[in-house]
């Protein structure tokens, strides 16, 4: 399998199985799932950066937990539309996972997901800046994954 266009993702996982959603930070993963009709996204887990082969093998053994045979990654674009080295990292993750397991991957603009997660988490959660920081890789993770799912509904 190799990275696959959002449009191709649906078919390209193992029926019944959900889809894992990556925010990839400079310190940290965060990741959600989406249950296995593929229509809502939920906040997981936050994976600490460290060493390439230890995030891999965490995030096989969530997929695997999970029901999950794919990776959605949010793609951190400009604002202007274009990609600097932050998409160029985030590419070369994709390809380092590819080289370990074949699964189907999938990139979702998250230009504005971590600040709309922000804003929610001050306004609707009211959540201390210390709480905040606790939460807000794996709800920007979830809301990447909701966009991509609600976009793949649409293609049905």
């Amino acid at each position: 399998m190799a990275v696959v266009d959002i449009t191709e993702l649906k078919s390209a996982l193992t029926p019944r199985t959900g889809l894992l959603g990556l925010d990839l930070g400079e310190k940290t993963i965060g990741v959600a799932v989406s249950d296995i009709s593929l229509i809502i996204a939920t906040p997981l887990e936050l994976i600490k950066k460290t060493k390439f082969t230890h995030e891999a093998e965490r995030l096989f053994a969530l997929m695997a937990k999970r029901e999950a045979s794919g990776l959605l990654i949010g793609l951190p674009v400009n604002m202007d539309g274009t990609e600097g080295p932050r998409c160029q990292s985030v590419r070369a993750f994709a390809r380092n996972i590819l080289r370990l397991r074949d699964v189907p991957i999938a990139f979702w603009d998250e230009r504005w997901s971590s600040s709309v997660m922000n804003r929610f988490l001050i306004e609707e959660a009211d959540l201390t800046r210390a709480k905040r920081a606790e939460v807000i890789d794996r709800s920007a993770a979830a809301y990447i994954l909701q966009g991509a799912l609600d976009r793949m509904r649409s293609y049905d």
